[in-house]
């Protein structure tokens, strides 16, 4: 009964207005840096077997928010590096304005189509397999925690919107034409339970409140770990 908290990083001063993608360089910003101390201190009390993050700086510096906060000598003394949770490699696309972009015929179908929809350039990379590496990801990472922390542990992952939908629909069974339904903003909490038979999504773009239904509840549900509770439980 794994559980992963999806994390998504902090604000830039590109996020919203441009795709920053991959842009080197690119750190948290005032805001950023205040939503990861904020995030980091509602964290504190989690039991974290490993903190995980994208390679790109403004994930590590808003893990490394989260670590810092927990200030437990018994927690995750360092950010351990997956490049497999890096954004999207949008290609061309990385660093232009938005609002331009929305007129490009590829638009249309990253919003109706995913599935379908391969950035363009050398760097360009299809959402389809952004999403297996990141899922591929998830499911290594479930066994490695397990393994090294036992099977309730919990985990976090710093990472990108998209990456962080993707792995919300794989979770919830959705094709992934349907993951635009799915919002994760700057600095939100997204957790999942993984049980042998299924995911549980326990929250979605969660943004504030306490964390005290983040950690595995006592005992084994009848029928299975795995099992949800009919009538949906208290």
């Amino acid at each position: 009964m794994t559980t992963l908290l999806l994390v998504r990083h902090g604000l830039t001063e590109l996020t919203g207005p441009v795709l920053a993608g991959w842009t080197p360089g690119l750190s948290l910003d005032e805001r950023g840096r205040a939503q990861a101390r904020a995030l980091g201190d509602r964290l504190a009390s989690v039991p974290l077997a490993a903190v995980v993050s994208s390679p790109l700086d403004r994930c590590l510096q808003t893990a490394g928010a989260i670590v810092a906060a927990s200030g437990r000598r018994d927690g995750p003394g360092e950010v351990l590096r997956d490049e497999r949770f890096g954004e999207v490699r949008y290609g061309d696309w990385t660093g232009r304005p938005l609002k331009e972009l929305a007129e490009e015929p590829l638009w249309r179908v990253v919003q109706a189509h995913p599935s379908a929809a391969v950035f363009p350039g050398a760097q360009g990379e299809a959402m389809a397999a952004a999403q297996h590496r990141a899922v591929t990801a998830v499911r290594d990472w479930n066994a490695r925690i397990a393994a090294q922390a036992g099977p309730d542990a919990v985990y976090l992952v710093c990472s990108h919107g998209d990456i962080i939908k993707a792995i919300v629909a794989d979770a919830l069974g959705l094709h992934l034409d349907q993951f635009q339904r799915i919002q994760a903003d700057p600095a939100s909490l997204t957790v999942i339970r993984y049980t042998e038979l299924r995911p549980f999504l326990v929250r979605l773009n969660d943004t504030g409140g306490g964390v005290d239904g983040l950690l595995p509840p006592p005992g084994t549900p009848a029928g299975g770990e795995g099992d949800a509770p009919v009538g949906g439980g208290a």
